[in-house]
């Protein structure tokens, strides 16, 4: 058998380190119905961008009319993630606001680059900028710590302007044992080989990892695509800094109703990162979905609208 040569040798590291680590192949049983190919674009509204005091520019979207609800987007993704939730929400008489994160999509970096305290001033002035009164935000993976990091740097604000909170998929800080890890997850998703991973036949199952075992192929595609529209220096970055993020001191500023969804096969945020999250917010309460994975917006996106319709109905105790 013949030596192989250096960069086909780095091809097949990279791949089998993201097969081994968050974007990793698995086998899966096909799903009763694929989704309607209409929920799964962006539902169509007003657009605008939001300029951050550091100079950030952030595309977004502002959807259908009625209590408005917010949703951050997650690490490698973007609005689409949101797209099955969203037109849920519309139907149901909600206005909903989608925007990309910054380095993501369409969006600047601004001069403070990529830090989790700026995804809650990002978040602050994009509820600002559309004067959002009384709003549920809801946040999937690195869009649950964007509305955790608003809670903590900007708590006058998250009081005046949210009545209610969902977590999806998210976690407060990095499991140490799961450290190691992530290291070589970040330096596999910054090389730029793995677009090239990503691009090929292979690239949809390589995803296959962020999922329950039902996940459908559309919803794999999406995720595939967002993970290629995120430059590799900006995916490494980020996971980076949600590895030295730890917003366990800010949970208690989080003092409204606040449903907090995980599916039982989710290997990125686990179950028992969001039983912590549960166990630090007050008035919280925790619902794992059965079979499913990481990627609840899309897997599962009737029970996370379902929570975001229904959570105000969590009263604080007097």
């Amino acid at each position: 058998m013949g030596s192989m040569r250096p960069r086909t040798v780095a091809a097949a590291t990279l791949v089998a380190g993201i097969a081994a680590g968050v974007l990793v192949a698995r086998r899966r049983t096909p799903p009763v119905g694929e989704p309607h190919p209409a929920d799964l674009a962006v539902p169509v509204g007003t657009t605008r961008t939001v300029t951050t005091d550091d100079g950030a520019h952030l595309p977004v979207w502002v959807v259908g009319e009625g209590p408005t609800v917010v949703l951050p987007h997650c690490w490698m993704g973007g609005p689409a993630v949101w797209a099955p939730v969203a037109h849920r929400l519309v139907r149901a008489g909600r206005q909903v606001v989608l925007y990309d994160q910054r380095g993501h999509g369409g969006s600047t970096i601004g001069q403070d680059g990529l830090t989790i305290e700026r995804l809650g001033l990002d978040l602050d002035a994009v509820l600002t900028a559309v004067d959002a009164q009384h709003a549920v935000l809801a946040g999937h993976s690195m869009g649950g710590m964007t509305i955790q990091s608003f809670a903590t740097e900007r708590p006058d604000a998250f009081a005046e302007r949210v009545d209610a909170v969902v977590l999806v998929s998210t976690a407060s800080a990095t499991d140490p044992r799961t450290v190691r890890q992530a290291q070589l997850q970040a330096r596999a998703l910054g090389h730029p080989l793995s677009d090239a991973a990503l691009r090929r036949p292979v690239g949809v199952r390589l995803v296959g990892g962020a999922f329950g075992p039902a996940a459908s192929r559309p919803a794999r595609v999406i995720t595939r695509d967002l993970c290629l529209a995120c430059p590799p220096s900006v995916r490494r970055t980020w996971l980076e800094a949600m590895l030295a993020m730890d917003l366990r001191p800010g949970l208690a500023g989080i003092d409204v109703p606040t449903r907090i969804l995980v599916g039982s096969r989710d290997s990125l945020t686990p179950v028992a990162q969001a039983q912590e999250l549960h166990d630090l917010i007050a008035h919280s309460t925790l619902t794992i979905l059965p079979n499913q994975g990481h990627m609840l917006p899309l897997e599962a996106p009737d029970e996370v609208s379902d929570a975001i319709l229904t959570v105000l109905a969590d009263r604080v105790p007097v």
